[in-house]
């Protein structure tokens, strides 16, 4: 234990990071870490090192084996399996594919094209921007491996309900003629050699990077501006455990923010050290992720307002519901 305790700390929480950006602070900018300004810049600088070297290092290896998982690929597995299964298997395969919520549209309209169920496709759609296998690795090291876990299996029960109850309400009907209309491709999947994989990988990573780093750093200096300047009796009074709508309002201030996963992490991290609940932090990162404003624009293009509406409503009920389990659960482990 003491050797896993110690890679922990020093490969993902990054301890001889924190020191390293401790002496910058105070010998280069003559400030102490314990003073506001000390503590934000030793924030700011720490927390964006610590996620763009790992967000590096694992989206390269989590691409080498996403590789095995393209569209075309997951559009057959997708289509063999019907019922919650079907559910289970998209929203896992969601978990296997790096897609933000606005990419993944392009995705379901290939799939619901090809005539996959439509409670199948929705669990993708909803569990593919909600959990990023890159990200769980930042949450174990930022929160550990128990609220990392977690945050997978809120985010797959969401998708799977989510998708079933979508399949229940058997709303085929609304959505888009055009899309129905199109003719899905049975593309061959092309395998690809280790080189491919490898040249892949460094792609996604150069994409990925590219594609989030201003999220991070205003996540970051959020984070950083939460962390040391904000008082810890405002958070608590309005996100703590003791206001009875916390979980509400961190859901409906999440929805409307457009931003990637990786940007929202060092806001969760300050916030859980000014006393908030891991299920109002979890429901605030799932509202950011899954219901983006441009997302659900570009979702009511191929669904008609009833079920985009459906869509909307299960889903953040689904959010408010987990979050405020997670918060009593929680709460009995205190």
């Amino acid at each position: 234990m003491n050797i896993l305790d110690w890679l922990n700390a020093q490969l993902l929480k990054m301890k001889w990071l924190w020191v390293l950006v401790e002496l910058l602070v105070e010998r280069v900018f003559k400030l102490s870490i314990d003073t506001r300004l000390g503590g934000s810049i030793h924030f700011f600088i720490y927390d964006t090192i610590k996620i763009f070297i790992l967000l590096s290092v694992m989206i390269y290896v989590i691409s080498y084996i996403q590789s095995y998982f393209p569209p075309e690929r997951t559009k057959k597995l997708l289509g063999g399996i019907r019922g919650v299964k079907g559910n289970i298997l998209g929203s896992i395969l969601g978990v296997l594919t790096p897609f933000c919520s606005c990419s993944s549209i392009p995705i379901f309209i290939g799939f619901v094209s090809a005539g996959l169920p439509l409670g199948a496709t929705f669990s993708f759609l909803i569990s593919s921007p909600m959990i990023d296998l890159a990200a769980l690795m930042l949450l174990v090291s930022t929160f550990g491996l128990r609220i990392g876990v977690t945050y997978v299996v809120v985010g797959i029960i969401v998708a799977v309900v989510g998708g079933v109850l979508i399949q229940g309400f058997k709303m085929e009907e609304y959505v888009e003629s055009y899309v129905l209309a199109a003719k899905g491709s049975d593309i061959e999947v092309e395998e690809k050699t280790f080189k491919d994989r490898m040249k892949f990988s460094k792609e996604q990573v150069r994409d990925i990077v590219e594609r989030v780093w201003p999220y991070i750093l205003i996540g970051v200096g959020i984070g950083a501006g939460i962390h040391n300047w904000i008082p810890q009796s405002i958070i608590e009074r309005i996100l703590g455990r003791g206001n009875p709508f916390s979980v509400l309002i961190a859901t409906f201030i999440g929805i409307p923010i457009y931003a990637d996963i990786f940007g929202t992490i060092p806001i969760a991290e300050a916030l859980v050290t000014k006393g908030v609940g891991i299920g109002t932090v979890i429901s605030f990162m799932m509202g950011v992720t899954t219901m983006s404003l441009p997302s659900l624009v570009m979702l009511g293009r191929v669904v008609k307002p009833k079920l985009l509406a459906t869509f909307i409503v299960i889903v953040t009920l689904g959010i408010i519901a987990m979050g405020y389990g997670l918060n009593a659960f929680t709460a009995l482990l205190i």
